[in-house]
């Protein structure tokens, strides 16, 4: 106990150590790289989860034995993130069972709806990411693509270069 008065002990000791917990998340991130938070994977989506959850852990311990042990599971997340991010770029079997594949919503001007339906994602919605792209012309949409990430990659102009989707499937 910091404070003799129980309610002042609990407020200040769940700021202190929430405060705390942040600040070895800051470190980590600092260590790992911005990769830890970057538009997210299904992966990286479940590791940000854990990890707001052992933060909150932390800020509500009630002796130091259970703060030291939710850092230490956030060092482990952090560290299996890391050997998850070696893995994939070491073995293609570890990239497809980590991540999803990217896919076309539509190809030269046409739409997938097999793949729209599949993917779930609204013909409207697909539409509204052409305007973002400032298309004008249909016709000139070469590919859209689902991303890994859930973002919408629009590819429009006169020609494309192969390379680009090479990776990507379709439905």
């Amino acid at each position: 106990m910091i404070f003799d008065n129980q309610w002042l002990d609990i407020a200040v000791r769940g700021g202190l150590l929430s405060a705390a917990a942040i600040g070895w998340i800051v470190l980590l991130i600092r260590v790992n790289g911005l990769r830890s938070l970057s538009k997210m994977t299904n992966f990286d989506f479940v590791m940000t989860v854990a990890l707001g959850s052992l933060v909150a852990g932390a800020g509500q311990a009630s002796d130091w034995m259970a703060f030291a042990q939710a850092m230490a599971a956030m060092l482990g997340l952090f560290a299996v993130q890391y050997t998850a991010a070696r893995l994939r770029r070491a073995s293609d079997a570890a990239e497809r069972a980590m991540q999803n594949e990217p896919v076309f919503l539509m190809r030269n001007g046409e739409f997938f709806e097999d793949a729209l339906e599949s993917t779930r994602v609204a013909k409207s919605d697909l539409i509204a990411k052409l305007r973002e792209a400032n298309v004008l012309d249909l016709a000139k949409v070469r590919a859209v693509v689902l991303e890994t990430t859930g973002d919408v990659s629009v590819l429009h102009g006169d020609s494309l270069d192969e390379t680009l989707i090479a990776n990507v499937k379709r439905v």
